[in-house]
């Protein structure tokens, strides 16, 4: 059994990073590998803002990954530094549930006997 951890850089509302996160997450975990903790650094902390308001004809990847996340009871860590760059507001019933805040230093020593998948 191997151990992940799947670090995203990117928007949630830009590209296909969000759907692929949650496609490889739902694969490893079917094949009996563990996801240690997904970590949100740069614009991907977008995503754990309570704010987004997509159309009803978008897909939600970002409440997507984390209804996943709760469900098998992944952690879901977002930087807080760059949240706070983007002008995210850290109070927790401005935040999606399932996404925890931490710091770049917390998913640093995480690290450790993972293998590290960034998309």
């Amino acid at each position: 059994m191997t151990s992940f951890v799947i670090l995203l850089t990117q928007s949630p509302f830009n590209g296909q990073a969000f759907q692929s996160a949650l496609r490889f997450a739902s694969s490893s975990v079917a094949m009996g590998h563990c996801i240690d903790h997904i970590f949100l650094y740069q614009d991907a902390v977008l995503a754990a803002s309570d704010a987004i308001d997509l159309p009803a004809d978008e897909p939600d990847a970002s409440r997507l990954l984390a209804q996943f996340c709760l469900q098998h009871q992944i952690p879901l860590l977002f930087c807080s530094t760059a949240a706070e760059k983007r002008g995210l507001s850290l109070q927790s019933e401005q935040l999606r549930p399932g996404y925890q805040l931490a710091g770049l230093a917390e998913h640093a020593m995480r690290l450790a006997n993972h293998r590290l998948v960034q998309l």
